[in-house]
Protein backbone atom coordinates (compact mmCIF):
# COMPACT_ATOMS: atom_id res chain seq x y z
CA UNK A 1 0.00 0.00 0.00
CA UNK A 2 1.41 3.38 -1.01
CA UNK A 3 2.21 5.88 1.71
CA UNK A 4 -0.30 8.72 1.86
CA UNK A 5 1.07 12.02 0.61
CA UNK A 6 1.05 14.73 3.28
CA UNK A 7 -1.17 17.74 2.64
CA UNK A 8 0.60 20.79 1.25
CA UNK A 9 -0.36 24.41 1.87
CA UNK A 10 -1.80 24.50 -1.67
CA UNK A 11 -3.90 21.38 -0.97
CA UNK A 12 -5.28 23.08 2.11
CA UNK A 13 -6.04 26.33 0.27
CA UNK A 14 -7.77 24.48 -2.59
CA UNK A 15 -9.70 22.45 -0.03
CA UNK A 16 -10.99 25.62 1.60
CA UNK A 17 -12.01 27.08 -1.78
CA UNK A 18 -14.01 23.92 -2.51
CA UNK A 19 -15.47 23.79 0.99
CA UNK A 20 -18.94 24.64 2.22
CA UNK A 21 -19.62 28.34 2.72
CA UNK A 22 -20.75 29.33 6.22
CA UNK A 23 -20.99 32.47 8.30
CA UNK A 24 -18.79 32.68 11.37
CA UNK A 25 -21.89 32.81 13.58
CA UNK A 26 -23.21 29.57 12.03
CA UNK A 27 -19.85 27.91 12.75
CA UNK A 28 -19.48 29.26 16.30
CA UNK A 29 -23.05 28.99 17.52
CA UNK A 30 -24.50 26.05 15.57
CA UNK A 31 -21.97 23.66 14.02
CA UNK A 32 -19.40 23.51 16.84
CA UNK A 33 -21.75 23.24 19.87
CA UNK A 34 -24.12 20.81 18.09
CA UNK A 35 -21.35 18.43 17.02
CA UNK A 36 -19.50 18.68 20.33
CA UNK A 37 -22.66 17.85 22.29
CA UNK A 38 -23.40 14.83 20.07
CA UNK A 39 -19.89 13.45 20.54
CA UNK A 40 -19.89 14.17 24.27
CA UNK A 41 -23.00 12.03 24.57
CA UNK A 42 -21.77 9.34 22.14
CA UNK A 43 -18.49 8.84 24.03
CA UNK A 44 -20.07 9.37 27.48
CA UNK A 45 -17.66 12.15 28.41
CA UNK A 46 -18.35 13.56 31.85
CA UNK A 47 -15.38 14.97 33.74
CA UNK A 48 -17.24 16.11 36.84
CA UNK A 49 -14.83 18.05 39.02
CA UNK A 50 -11.77 16.43 37.43
CA UNK A 51 -11.06 18.66 34.41
CA UNK A 52 -7.95 16.65 33.44
CA UNK A 53 -8.86 12.96 32.99
CA UNK A 54 -6.43 10.47 34.52
CA UNK A 55 -8.04 7.10 33.73
CA UNK A 56 -7.14 5.43 30.40
CA UNK A 57 -10.73 4.82 29.37
CA UNK A 58 -11.71 8.49 29.58
CA UNK A 59 -8.47 9.59 27.90
CA UNK A 60 -9.04 7.16 25.01
CA UNK A 61 -12.67 8.24 24.63
CA UNK A 62 -11.63 11.89 24.67
CA UNK A 63 -9.08 11.29 21.92
CA UNK A 64 -11.57 9.31 19.82
CA UNK A 65 -14.17 12.06 20.23
CA UNK A 66 -11.63 14.72 19.27
CA UNK A 67 -10.57 12.77 16.19
CA UNK A 68 -14.15 12.25 15.08
CA UNK A 69 -14.94 15.93 15.77
CA UNK A 70 -12.04 17.02 13.57
CA UNK A 71 -12.90 14.69 10.70
CA UNK A 72 -16.67 15.24 10.78
CA UNK A 73 -16.56 18.98 11.42
CA UNK A 74 -13.39 20.20 9.71
CA UNK A 75 -11.61 23.55 9.97
CA UNK A 76 -13.18 26.97 9.48
CA UNK A 77 -11.40 29.77 7.64
CA UNK A 78 -12.86 33.07 8.83
CA UNK A 79 -11.35 35.01 5.90
CA UNK A 80 -12.71 32.72 3.18
CA UNK A 81 -15.87 31.87 5.18
CA UNK A 82 -15.45 28.25 4.15
CA UNK A 83 -14.91 24.86 5.80
CA UNK A 84 -12.06 22.47 4.98
CA UNK A 85 -12.80 18.77 5.45
CA UNK A 86 -9.95 16.30 5.92
CA UNK A 87 -9.88 12.53 6.21
CA UNK A 88 -8.88 10.40 9.17
CA UNK A 89 -5.92 9.23 7.06
CA UNK A 90 -4.79 12.86 6.73
CA UNK A 91 -4.91 13.23 10.52
CA UNK A 92 -2.89 10.07 11.19
CA UNK A 93 -0.31 11.01 8.52
CA UNK A 94 0.06 14.41 10.18
CA UNK A 95 0.55 12.77 13.59
CA UNK A 96 3.16 10.34 12.19
CA UNK A 97 5.12 13.19 10.63
CA UNK A 98 5.06 15.39 13.74
CA UNK A 99 8.63 16.11 14.94
CA UNK A 100 9.69 14.22 18.06
CA UNK A 101 11.50 17.29 19.35
CA UNK A 102 11.86 20.97 18.49
CA UNK A 103 14.82 23.17 19.32
CA UNK A 104 14.20 26.92 19.45
CA UNK A 105 16.83 29.56 20.08
CA UNK A 106 20.58 29.05 19.87
CA UNK A 107 23.58 28.21 22.04
CA UNK A 108 23.09 28.55 25.77
CA UNK A 109 19.73 30.22 25.16
CA UNK A 110 18.21 27.30 23.23
CA UNK A 111 15.09 25.51 24.50
CA UNK A 112 14.36 21.87 23.66
CA UNK A 113 10.74 20.82 23.37
CA UNK A 114 10.05 17.12 23.99
CA UNK A 115 6.74 15.24 24.21
CA UNK A 116 5.52 15.08 27.82
CA UNK A 117 3.01 12.72 29.40
CA UNK A 118 1.28 12.82 32.77
CA UNK A 119 3.68 13.22 35.71
CA UNK A 120 6.57 13.56 33.25
CA UNK A 121 10.09 13.94 34.67
CA UNK A 122 10.84 16.28 31.75
CA UNK A 123 10.37 19.85 32.91
CA UNK A 124 7.85 21.92 30.95
CA UNK A 125 9.02 24.75 28.73
CA UNK A 126 8.16 28.11 30.27
CA UNK A 127 7.23 30.88 27.87
CA UNK A 128 7.31 34.35 29.36
CA UNK A 129 5.73 37.52 28.08
CA UNK A 130 2.52 39.50 27.70
CA UNK A 131 1.39 37.09 24.93
CA UNK A 132 -0.18 39.47 22.46
CA UNK A 133 -1.50 41.91 25.07
CA UNK A 134 -1.07 45.63 24.30
CA UNK A 135 1.96 47.28 25.93
CA UNK A 136 2.73 51.01 25.96
CA UNK A 137 5.54 51.81 23.56
CA UNK A 138 7.38 53.91 26.16
CA UNK A 139 7.92 50.85 28.40
CA UNK A 140 7.84 48.08 25.79
CA UNK A 141 11.56 47.22 25.92
CA UNK A 142 11.66 47.29 29.72
CA UNK A 143 8.60 45.03 30.01
CA UNK A 144 10.06 42.50 27.59
CA UNK A 145 13.42 42.64 29.37
CA UNK A 146 11.72 41.87 32.68
CA UNK A 147 10.62 38.51 31.23
CA UNK A 148 13.86 37.72 29.38
CA UNK A 149 16.04 38.22 32.46
CA UNK A 150 14.13 35.61 34.49
CA UNK A 151 16.22 32.43 34.41
CA UNK A 152 13.16 30.15 34.50
CA UNK A 153 11.86 31.63 31.22
CA UNK A 154 12.86 29.49 28.22
CA UNK A 155 11.26 31.44 25.35
CA UNK A 156 9.65 34.84 24.90
CA UNK A 157 6.08 35.50 23.74
CA UNK A 158 5.98 39.21 23.12
CA UNK A 159 3.23 41.75 23.62
CA UNK A 160 2.09 44.18 20.94
CA UNK A 161 2.66 47.90 20.87
CA UNK A 162 -0.56 49.75 21.52
CA UNK A 163 0.78 52.80 19.69
CA UNK A 164 3.72 53.71 17.48
CA UNK A 165 5.16 57.22 17.78
CA UNK A 166 1.92 58.21 19.46
CA UNK A 167 -0.34 56.83 16.69
CA UNK A 168 -2.70 53.90 17.39
CA UNK A 169 -1.41 50.72 15.76
CA UNK A 170 -4.67 50.04 13.94
CA UNK A 171 -5.03 46.84 11.88
CA UNK A 172 -4.70 47.21 8.10
CA UNK A 173 -2.95 50.58 8.32
CA UNK A 174 0.72 51.51 7.76
CA UNK A 175 1.01 52.09 11.52
CA UNK A 176 0.34 48.40 12.14
CA UNK A 177 3.40 47.53 10.03
CA UNK A 178 5.55 50.16 11.72
CA UNK A 179 4.47 48.92 15.13
CA UNK A 180 5.31 45.33 14.20
CA UNK A 181 8.80 46.30 13.04
CA UNK A 182 9.32 48.28 16.25
CA UNK A 183 8.15 45.28 18.32
CA UNK A 184 10.71 43.00 16.67
CA UNK A 185 13.52 45.51 17.29
CA UNK A 186 12.28 46.12 20.83
CA UNK A 187 12.16 42.45 21.81
CA UNK A 188 15.63 41.84 20.39
CA UNK A 189 16.97 44.85 22.28
CA UNK A 190 15.33 43.55 25.46
CA UNK A 191 16.90 40.10 25.12
CA UNK A 192 20.35 41.62 24.51
CA UNK A 193 19.95 43.85 27.57
CA UNK A 194 19.00 40.75 29.58
CA UNK A 195 22.16 38.97 28.44
CA UNK A 196 20.17 36.37 26.45
CA UNK A 197 20.52 37.49 22.81
CA UNK A 198 19.69 34.10 21.28
CA UNK A 199 16.57 33.21 23.25
CA UNK A 200 13.68 32.14 21.01
CA UNK A 201 10.91 34.65 20.40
Amino acid sequence: MATARPLTICDVYDGFLAGKKLTEDEWDYDIIPTNATKLKDKYKLNFGKNMVPEDKSTMNNLFAAGLEMLVSTGFYNSDLKRVLKISETDVWEGIKKTPKQIILGEGRDCARFYPRRGNSPVKPIIQGGPTGAPVSEDVFVQVMQSYAQESVVDTIVNGVMATIEGHPAITNTPYEIRALMAEIRGVREATVRAGRPYIAI
